[in-house]
């Protein structure tokens, strides 16, 4: 599992996927999650705009990564 770092308390699924380096853009992100391909704390997720918070665990196309929270 790799974790990533956000700055802010939240980030929406396509930014994380985005940011993780999974998909390279928002349509990139858009047809994975319409393809039922990503899994958020155990649970299928298909919405793009769904809000994270730290300690978050996202899979997607064999990468399994945790939001967490930057240190200032």
């Amino acid at each position: 599992m790799r974790p990533v770092e956000i700055a802010d308390d939240v980030i929406r699924l396509g930014q994380l996927l985005q940011l993780a380096g999974i998909v390279d853009s928002g349509s990139d992100a858009k047809f994975l999650l319409a393809g039922g391909e990503v899994v958020v704390d155990g649970e299928p997720e298909t919405r793009r705009g769904r809000q994270l918070h730290p300690g978050a665990v996202v899979e997607a196309l064999g990468e399994t990564v945790q939001v967490v929270r930057a240190l200032d």
